[in-house]
């Protein structure tokens, strides 16, 4: 079965990962070595991104919530501390605060973009009264958080900061590519992602020591590399020590293979999803029923999330997904507001009008299929079908 093609059916999948012979070969070439889990292919892959992000340490991890962890556990976070972010993101972010026990304190997005206000943190470091030990800014979709002006509050305010660079690779910020501008920087690969292990992530900094401490707690706190053990290089390789209670974080060489594949293709990747986006721009420019995402020369295009400008529209935008779907194009939403969540709005006693800006975006964005696989003709049954609806469901100027 091919996987990077419309279906039978004429359905127009939301993602479908880009996989092709290249990477089957790499994963039987590591089925073949007799080495599945964490080994030099794993090592290979870390080179390879840390070159292509030109960060000196990058530590490969089985998801992008296990190296936020990571990240915040390396940089003292604890009971009692706060974490900003912002709600207009998946659970993931600020969820690794809470195996910590601390807490996150949400800011709102720009009113342009999903992104994260600075303006916002720094009224939130000012006015909040809580111990606020690091931020965690979010490229949305791949669109680039104003990393100059929130790495410059972060240090007159002396905290730290992680970028959730999840959808972000690779994306270019005004202070350099994305995930390398703060203390830490986090990677998704995902299988939706820009680039895809099936499952796994990178953990990036320049700080060596916080590369050694994330390294030796990414596997249960051993103080060496232990896939090295198994060597037979040194007459004692199967000596470690425990010297903290780490965690199970490594990424497996079969995904790591799947990774080094995906890496070489990266930069082709984000050109067809920007010429797809692009097509979207240019075919919804006029469509004055829709909100169109912010563009900027960085952006790695893994999401493209339109707005509903609910005002003009006889339908919400629940209605309008269902039946967009329903025709054939698999949107989806992204995101639900973490606000929202019955978790945080009941632990936190928030409410949905706390942070508007979130909620407005989130009350209308639909988010399009944009993949590399995507074919021209599923390009335009996409934009046929949303405009299509807008005609459908646009209120009458009558």
């Amino acid at each position: 079965m091919n996987l990077n093609t419309e279906d039978s059916t004429g359905f127009v999948p939301f993602a479908r990962p880009s996989i092709g012979i290249e990477e089957e070969e790499a994963v039987l070439a590591v089925l073949r070595s007799g080495w599945l889990t964490t080994g030099g292919v794993a090592k290979k892959f870390e080179d390879a991104f840390s070159k292509a992000l030109q960060v000196p340490y990058a530590l490969a991890v089985n998801s992008a919530t296990s190296g936020l962890h990571l990240a915040l556990d390396v940089l003292g976070v604890k009971e009692g501390d706060w974490v900003i972010s912002s709600p207009y993101t998946f659970t993931a972010t600020v969820e690794i605060a809470r195996y910590l026990g601390a807490h996150p304190l949400f800011v709102d997005i720009e009113r342009d973009s999903f992104n994260i206000d600075p303006m916002l943190i720094e009224r939130a470091l000012e006015q909040s009264g809580k111990r606020v030990r690091c931020v965690i800014p979010v490229h949305v979709g791949g669109f680039p958080c104003n990393m100059r002006s929130i790495c410059e509050i972060a240090r007159r305010k002396k905290v730290a900061v992680v970028e959730d660079a999840a959808h972000a690779f690779p994306c270019r910020t005004n202070a350099g590519p994305a995930g390398t501008a703060g203390d830490f920087g986090v990677f998704s690969f995902y299988a939706t992602k820009t680039i895809t292990t099936g499952e796994g992530g990178m953990l990036v900094t320049s700080c060596g020591d916080f590369a050694r401490q994330a390294g030796i707690l990414r596997l249960h706190g051993i103080d060496r590399e232990v896939w090295k053990r198994y060597q037979g290089d040194e007459p004692a390789a199967w000596e470690y020590d425990v010297v903290a209670p780490g965690y199970k974080y490594n990424l497996a060489d079969l995904n790591a293979a799947l990774g080094l594949c995906q890496l070489e293709k990266a930069l082709d990747f984000r050109k067809r999803r920007e010429s797809i986006a692009r097509r979207y721009l240019e075919a919804f420019a006029e469509a004055d029923f829709l909100r169109l995402p912010p563009e900027a020369p960085g952006h790695s295009w893994h999401l493209f999330v339109l707005c509903l400008k609910p005002d003009l529209m006889t339908v919400d935008r629940d209605e309008f997904l269902k039946a967009l779907i329903e025709r054939g194009v698999g949107a989806s939403v992204h995101y639900k507001p973490l606000h929202l969540m019955s978790y945080y709005r009941d632990t936190y006693g928030l409410k949905a009008g706390d942070f508007p800006n979130s909620l407005e975006r989130y009350l209308g964005a639909i988010s399009l299929p944009i993949y590399p696989s995507m074919t021209n003709e599923q390009v335009e049954k996409v934009i046929r079908e949303v405009m299509y609806l807008g005609g459908k469901y646009r209120r009458s100027n009558g």
